[in-house]
């Protein structure tokens, strides 16, 4: 089975497109993947747009960390293909309903992994601004390998924890 595990970054802002209803004019900066078939990572941009719609429909389930309200949306001006179709996994839409509320990526590293991110998606459009591509390919790639040891770890233990600033650890069972 080829797991893709995939994160978007992008070269502008909400506020500098309109808001948060237009995903689709954020741009693609840079994307990362992981695929379980390959064993590696691989990153993509703007000009390399088609090898990640490739490697996205060449899978056999995507796993990312709300891929299908943002990172979809963003690669939409890329492709005709519909991603919102393929087999898809989206870490944060799981936890959230499981949840009832909104959780972070951060709050689910340092849970269950221990591990914290380097920096935002705030941080990544000021790297490529300011043509840090390499700083921004590196954060992506975290995020990538954060979400793919967060879904190792849920489908081995069938749970994940989050780090909750009032409550500790929450336990939360999955079924990945």
């Amino acid at each position: 089975m080829n797991i893709v595990y995939f994160d978007v970054e992008t070269k502008h802002l909400a506020d500098e497109v309109g808001g948060w209803d237009y995903i689709e004019r954020f741009g693609l900066a840079v994307a990362v993947t992981y695929s379980t078939q390959r064993g590696t990572f691989a990153h993509y941009t703007e000009q390399t747009v088609n090898g990640l719609i490739d490697d996205l429909l060449n899978a056999d389930l995507v796993v990312g960390f709300n891929i299908l309200r943002f990172d979809y949306r963003v690669l939409r001006p890329y492709t005709q293909h519909d991603l919102h179709r393929l087999p898809t996994l989206d870490i944060l839409v799981d936890l959230t309903h499981r949840l009832g509320h909104r959780v972070k990526l951060e709050s689910c590293a340092r849970g269950t992994l221990g591990d914290a991110k380097s920096g935002d998606g705030t941080l990544a459009v000021q790297w490529f601004r300011q043509g840090q591509l390499q700083r921004v390919i590196d954060y992506c790639k975290q995020d990538v390998d954060i979400v793919r040891r967060l879904h190792e770890h849920g489908r081995n233990h069938r749970h994940i924890l989050i780090a909750d600033p009032f409550s500790g650890l929450i336990r939360v069972p999955v079924d990945w």
